[in-house]
């Protein structure tokens, strides 16, 4: 079964690098550290400092192997390429909800980067699979569990 590829812009690209640097080189040590420190206080049968910090082990090494399964099979979206002209992965778009008479901001992004707190969401998401490809001006139609809402295009542009 071919793995479907993780797509991801540059700045998350290097956000999952660097956190897995951290993982392995600072993280590891820590509690490495804290497995020793309990160790010496004797009885490991009875010390929750030993057993949160090899609850804390295997939740790095669970997080390392996801990271590394996640950079093994990623495509990069170079955000300099990206043709302005219809909404790709890798843009910023401005769009009037027309149902909520608002204006909102978003950023396309691969499912791994989503975080709809930073207004970035997926291009999976019923949203973003219902903007890709679609120019300014463009009036979308889009299913979600609250509905369907309808948005204008208003501006498709390089993420900063």
């Amino acid at each position: 079964m071919e793995t479907k590829k993780k797509i991801l812009t540059y700045a998350g690209l290097k956000a999952l690098e660097e956190e897995l640097e951290n993982l392995k080189v600072v993280k590891r040590k820590e509690v490495a550290g804290k497995i020793k420190e309990a160790r010496e206080q004797g009885d490991l049968s009875e010390n929750a400092e030993y057993d949160a910090a090899k609850d804390e082990q295997r939740d790095i090494e669970a997080r390392i192997e996801e990271l590394e399964g996640i950079l093994k099979n990623v495509e990069v979206i170079v955000e300099d390429d990206v043709d302005l002209d219809k909404i790709n992965v890798g843009c910023t778009v401005k769009v009037f909800d027309i149902t909520f008479d608002e204006e909102m901001e978003f950023k396309i992004v691969g499912s791994t980067e989503a975080n709809s707190l930073e207004g970035k969401i997926s291009n999976e998401s019923p949203v973003g699979q219902a903007l890709l490809g679609r120019t300014v001006d463009e009036i979308v139609d889009i299913e979600t569990q609250a509905g369907t809402m309808q948005y204008k295009v208003l501006d498709i542009s390089r993420s900063m």
